[in-house]
């Protein structure tokens, strides 16, 4: 029987998500006759921790249907044994790049994909703790229903169940490796504030995400399109597109990957990082990847902790940190935009490639992130108030956000090429214990 990850990394409190979750978990094993585990990896503090162990209790339970709640110290547990397994060295840093003690958006979902492979799972599908289903008549709109629709399957044969392909010649042989849809509601980075307040502003620190040399119509296109998703559509029925799939069509919190991909290439275990997680997606397009663009768009919601003042100034320095690693990442993605080269004789990406070019960045002149920093603080100032408090934190951090920068990109050379052992190690390992 196929087997799926569908995980939820969290460290908030959700239990309403968990119920929900639960709930997509049911469906797809009932409706796709799937085994489905769901994994929640919990980060949360300890009074957190608890109502999450109560939400997971109370799950009803289902048929096809197993639940897998870890803490860190379950988490760490795992991690420590396959690190051990695969002969990584030095192991202490392979953990600490795994389960770092500061927020990781790559981080958590390598985790997840490590799990899922000890599991033996086909697939994983993320979701997030701060989104929700939308409805349509009263039931629950669940993006893994696409997602178990074409996920693994060769393009060529789900070509008609689409309701459009824009796939590239030569390329409906290979497998459909990603399905995602994007989000309704509020913006995916807390940056609507600054769009009101001071346009061009907002259009010029969007901008520093951009590469250099797009021309000026395509930036402003980008900028607009920028953490907004799919806007307020309402969903009204099934729509798909069959093709390489965009980075800013979908979202991390509605997506899954084929472990084809993640078993060979981990993402960025860069923190406090907004973003640090979609390089998969953008790997994916620029090697010409099939993949499946829905409309089951989840519905984004910002928690009332981002809308603390402690909150708010770290969400601002995670996008900060975004603004700063997209002058490396940038550079990354200049040289995966070779099509099929990226691709190996039997149709996989070329890790040892790709962790190459990741290297190489590491070389880059901090010239680019400094000027990135120095448009930041005066940005920053000239929008004042809890803003002005960001920039004064910027110029005390200055030296170390820019090695930062620099090191993470280090941090995911390194990763990438222990990867593959580690993937190996832990599906030979396999997970004990299970709700």
């Amino acid at each position: 029987m196929r087997r799926v990850c569908l995980t939820l990394p969290t460290h908030r409190a959700c239990t309403g998500t968990i119920a929900a979750i639960g709930e997509e978990a049911a469906y797809g094993a009932r409706q796709f006759g799937v085994e489905v585990h769901l994994l929640i990896l919990d980060s949360s503090p300890p009074p957190v921790l608890a109502e999450h162990r109560r939400a997971v209790a109370a799950l009803p339970p289902s048929p096809g249907v197993t639940v897998h709640h870890l803490d860190e110290d379950e988490q760490r547990a795992f991690l420590h044994a396959v690190i051990g397994r695969s002969g990584g060295a030095p192991p202490d840093r392979l953990l600490e790049l795994m389960l770092p003690s500061r927020v990781s958006y790559g981080a958590c979902t390598n985790r997840a994909f490590l799990i899922a492979q000890a599991l033996g799972c086909a697939s994983v599908h993320r979701r997030d703790s701060d989104s929700r289903y939308q409805h349509l008549d009263g039931e629950p709109v669940f993006p893994l229903h696409q997602e178990l629709t074409y996920l693994g399957r060769r393009a060529d044969d789900v070509r008609e169940s689409a309701t459009r392909s824009k796939l590239p010649p030569g390329t409906g042989g290979r497998r459909v490796t990603l399905v995602g849809g994007s989000f309704v509601g509020e913006m995916s980075v807390d940056v609507a504030e600054i769009r009101d307040l001071a346009p061009d502003t907002y259009r010029e620190l969007i901008g520093l995400s951009i590469p250099d040399g797009y021309p000026e119509i395509w930036r402003g296109h980008l900028i607009d399109e920028s953490f907004r998703g799919a806007g307020d559509t309402a969903f009204d029925g099934d729509r798909t597109t069959l093709a390489p799939v965009g980075p800013m069509r979908v979202d991390m919190c509605n997506i899954a990957l084929d472990h084809e991909v993640y078993r060979r290439v981990p993402l960025p275990p860069a923190t406090d990082t907004i973003g640090s997680d979609y390089f998969l997606i953008h790997l994916l397009h620029d090697a010409r990847m099939p993949g499946v663009q829905h409309n089951r768009h989840i519905v984004n919601f910002h928690t009332a902790e981002r809308r603390t003042d402690d909150g708010f100034v770290a969400y601002q320095l995670r996008f900060v940190k975004f603004l700063l690693s997209k002058a490396y990442l940038n550079a990354v993605y200049a040289r995966t935009a070779a099509g099929d080269a990226l691709l190996d004789a039997e149709g996989h990406i070329r890790a040892g490639e790709i962790a190459g070019f990741v290297r190489d960045s590491t070389g880059l002149d901090r010239a680019s992130s400094a000027h990135r920093l120095d448009v930041v603080d005066d940005a920053y100032r000239r929008l004042g108030d809890r803003y002005k408090t960001v920039a004064d934190i910027l110029v005390e951090r200055r030296s170390r956000l820019l090695d930062e920068a620099r090191d993470d990109m280090a941090d995911f050379a390194l990763l990438m090429d222990h990867w593959e052992a580690l993937t190996r190690a832990s599906a030979e390992a396999g997970l004990a214990g299970t709700r």
